[in-house]
């Protein structure tokens, strides 16, 4: 991710000769963990004034939902899903596949409305091994995002078709055994 000093966005007075297209970036490992990685390139891009949402997808705990965005700073909005602890299991229940599904929903609107210029979207690749976010939305969202909005994917379990439409991946794994 290069740190923008504009948003590229449609009123922008930035004016180059060439579109800027926006990254798909993956940062996986073989386990869930937290990517605190990630979250500070995050917190640093929102810090340069880039807008960042982090979306984290099985997440849950502290009843934060889309319509409860957590805002650090002034640029970076992050969300929950909306239940009462994280999801380990495809095995849910109906309201909890509803909470998934509507921060799913929300997550490509405010994409797809140009709000963000990086967009984290934590554990998705776990929730589509789960069969709970069908893949093949997943592509279509990524096709029809704007065209200079970066992608980070995080988490185990990620699908093929997104590490080979990637521009970059990134296997976290340990370098010694304790």
């Amino acid at each position: 991710m290069v740190a923008r000093l504009e948003n590229p966005s449609i009123n922008s007075t930035l004016s180059l000769p060439y579109p800027v297209k926006g990254l798909v970036q993956v940062f996986t490992r073989s386990n869930r963990s937290f990517f605190t990685g990630v979250m500070a390139q995050a917190l640093r891009i929102a810090g340069q004034g880039t807008p960042v949402l982090v979306v984290q997808f099985l997440k849950g705990g502290i009843r934060q939902g889309y319509e409860h965005p957590m805002r650090l700073g002034q640029k970076l909005d992050w969300i929950r899903c909306d239940l009462p602890r994280c999801i380990d299991t495809p095995d849910l229940d109906a309201t909890e596949t509803e909470s998934l599904q509507k921060l799913w929903l929300d997550t490509q609107r405010v994409v797809c409305e140009d709000k963000y210029s990086l967009v984290v979207l934590d554990e998705l690749s776990l929730a589509i091994h789960f069969g709970l976010i069908p893949e093949t939305e997943v592509l279509a969202f990524l096709e029809k995002r704007p065209a200079h909005v970066d992608i980070i994917f995080t988490g185990s379990q990620m699908p093929k078709s997104i590490l080979d439409l990637a521009d970059q991946v990134t296997e976290i794994r340990r370098s010694h055994e304790t």
